[in-house]
């Protein structure tokens, strides 16, 4: 697979990563035992996938420790990304009761994901989220610590606002942002990217894929089952389904008369943004992960990228991203 370089320190990883959230929470149950996502992860690296996104509070802990135990025998050959700044208790043990990037906390909870992961360094850290009561510049010093101490090799920030992560970069270079961005969520255009250009910042889309919408395999009708995360997403309701599928039905055009899926044509747009995007789509499946590795050889002409820029301004988007209490603690 093609690789891609995020930030100006040397991480170097494969054009389309894996998400692997999705693999212990958050979509429902998995297709199969956990032994099972263990043979998943490592067939993604035989593929060509070398970057690897969890966080401590997936679970909590579950995912980094199954993503640890996958990746155990391939470990030089991969990139892993974790990411702390959510509050597990006094002893790290969970769950969540909110948000806590005080530096003390943040390096005493390193030394269990490096437990979890198997692993003597981390190659991203992530603040999962930013903290309103730590000043940043605290968080970065932290981060900067824990990278001199060796623990560390790069520092991330999810769902920053541009002024916060030009604070942070201050203290210590950010190599990525790991944001929601896609064919259908656009926000981080209007004032990270343009900071991730100047400040030479990777930048890595979560969900990329529309949390699925834009794969075209989403059912209009059906309910989402118990524990996926859709089930409470206002964009994800029946009506705006309904409404939705206008971009994705424009997309599955373009999708065709490139004899692609429209699920390539996403992260192909993507791709095509700019050259330090990485995009880490989330899946379970065999087919699909074989499916958006696939989207890394598409090439989008400028026609093609008009028509998608078209279709989206012609839609209205129906329904929020987020619960409103979620999404308040973005672009912070």
């Amino acid at each position: 697979m093609q690789t891609r370089t995020l930030g100006t320190n040397g991480l170097t990883v494969s054009a389309i990563g894996l998400g692997c959230m999705g693999m212990t929470m958050s979509y429902g149950p998995p297709p199969g035992t956990r032994d099972d996502m263990i043979a998943f992860i490592r067939q993604a690296v035989e593929r060509g996938v070398t970057f690897f996104d969890t966080a401590q509070v997936y679970g909590p802990f579950h995912n980094e420790e199954l993503v640890g135990e996958a990746l155990e025998p391939v470990r030089n050959r991969v990139m892993i990304a974790t990411k702390f700044g959510f509050d597990l208790g006094p002893d790290h043990d969970g769950p969540s009761t909110g948000l806590n990037s005080r530096p003390e906390y943040i390096k005493a909870g390193v030394e269990g994901s490096l437990k979890r992961l198997r692993t003597e360094t981390i190659d991203l850290f992530y603040q999962h989220r930013v903290d309103p009561d730590v000043p940043i510049e605290e968080v970065a010093g932290a981060v900067k610590d824990l990278i001199a101490a060796g623990k560390v090799k790069h520092f991330g920030m999810s769902e920053p606002s541009a002024a916060t992560l030009r604070r942070a970069h201050a203290v210590q270079p950010v190599s990525a942002v790991q944001s929601e961005y896609s064919i259908w969520w656009r926000r981080p255009e209007e004032e990270v990217l343009p900071a991730c250009d100047e400040l030479g910042i990777g930048f890595v889309p979560f969900s990329p894929l529309g949390k699925g919408f834009l794969t075209n395999t989403v059912d209009l009708n059906a309910d989402f089952t118990e524990g996926d995360i859709r089930k409470v997403i206002p964009r994800f309701t029946a009506e705006a389904r309904h409404a939705n599928q206008a971009l994705v039905d424009r997309l599955a055009g373009i999708a065709q008369a490139n004899g692609a899926t429209t699920g390539q044509i996403a992260l192909a747009w993507l791709l095509a943004q700019r050259p330090y995007i990485v995009p880490i789509p989330g899946t379970r499946r065999i087919g699909r992960l074989e499916e958006n590795i696939g989207a890394a050889s598409i090439s989008l002409n400028p026609e093609d990228l008009a028509a998608i820029d078209t279709a989206y301004a012609e839609t209205d988007i129906q329904g929020a991203r987020y619960p409103e209490q979620l999404e308040a603690q973005t672009n912070r």
